[in-house]
């Protein structure tokens, strides 16, 4: 029994002791180490893939906020109509040209046909054609979309390089779509390049929603205003999904609209001016100007030349009317002299508020 007693005790220390070394080995420091190691990893490998997650949410979220300006921007390039652009329009003195808001280029000088009828005119659009002028200004009212048409046709200069302009007229406001297509029939030229509100009237918002229409169906490139100022464009552009590409005032030194242009052109929009030259009854009166006499003996130019280029130094896009070819090649040669700032600054001195007519 003592033999069988001692026996037991024995395996129960040899048990005792194993059990020992083995809490021992698990609590060793390499163990330790190792574990808090293993544990450190574990924290890490957590803190990685929170970082990765939060990392790829910040990129997706930078992702939908980059489409979303995008698209903002897109919204704000289109907002008021389905323009394509809304930048920059400062002339182009080398290609003597302007981007409009529509996304077409538009020459900056060109001819105006008021008064010019029948074969006079034909003669004039042609002799302005030959001597470079690629920008034509007409309308339903000035009886001449025919003669204009039959000049662009027969100058043998492919359509896509002359910039046809022609207006609606208020009485014309309740039959838009006829008076659309009447436009296009007369001048036989494919499409208008540009169409205008002749100045505001009863129902210009309809007309002009029609000629938005006449836009999505390719008949009209660009769209615009005739006798637009600040009051009537506040209370037009709202109303309208388009926002016009160009306003055609009355502009000469005489009449300068020093804070309309500014505003006209706050809106993306150019402006053109008719009656360059101070328009009938005007114009020698104009030309005689002492201030303007004196800077165009400055600079070996005529009156009108330098007329013209202190439009287009203005941001002015100019259309002088003429039927004798030797004033209609003089109204081109506009782009070899620059008027001082001191030389703009007498012009602008010269401002009367005087309208020369009724709109």
């Amino acid at each position: 029994m003592k033999r069988l007693f001692n026996l037991i005790l024995a395996c129960l220390l040899i048990v005792s002791l194993s059990a020992c070394g083995k809490q021992a080995r698990a609590d060793s420091p390499a163990d330790k180490v190792s574990n808090q190691n293993r544990q450190a990893e574990s924290v890490e490998t957590t803190e990685q893939t929170e970082q990765e997650q939060s990392a790829a949410s910040e990129t997706a979220q930078t992702k939908a906020e980059t489409e979303n300006d995008m698209a903002g921007g897109q919204e704000q390039q289109t907002q008021g109509g389905g323009n394509t652009m809304t930048g920059d329009i400062s002339f182009n003195f080398e290609t003597k040209s302007v981007l409009l808001n529509s996304g077409y280029e538009m020459p900056i000088y060109g001819i105006g046909t008021y008064s010019l009828t029948g074969d006079t005119c034909v003669e004039s659009v042609t002799a302005a054609l030959n001597s470079g002028v690629r920008l034509i200004d007409t309308a339903y009212m000035y009886h001449n979309e025919e003669s204009v048409g039959e000049a662009v046709r027969n100058s043998g200069i492919p359509r896509e390089e002359i910039f046809v302009i022609t207006k609606l007229y208020p009485n014309q406001f309740d039959h838009p779509e006829t008076a659309i297509e009447e436009a296009l029939a007369k001048l036989d030229i494919d499409y208008i390049d540009m169409m205008l509100l002749h100045h505001p009237g009863t129902g210009d918002v309809e007309a002009y929603l029609a000629m938005e229409k006449a836009v999505a169906d390719g008949k009209i490139r660009s769209l615009g205003l005739s006798n637009w100022y600040v009051e009537e464009l506040e209370e037009f552009l709202p109303q309208v999904n388009i926002t016009p590409a160009l306003v055609q005032n009355e502009i000469h030194p005489y009449y300068q609209e020093n804070d309309v242009i500014p505003y006209i052109h706050s809106h993306g929009i150019v402006v053109q001016g008719w009656y360059p030259l101070g328009g009938r009854g005007y114009t020698a009166e104009l030309l005689g100007n002492e201030v303007i006499s004196e800077i165009a003996a400055a600079h070996g130019k005529s009156s009108a030349q330098v007329i013209l280029r202190w439009n287009l130094q203005k941001g002015v896009v100019v259309i002088p009317g003429s039927s004798n070819p030797d004033h209609i090649q003089e109204n081109t040669e506009l782009f070899d002299f620059e008027l001082t700032e001191e030389e703009m600054g007498r012009i602008g001195a010269l401002d009367r508020g005087e309208k020369h007519d009724w709109y």
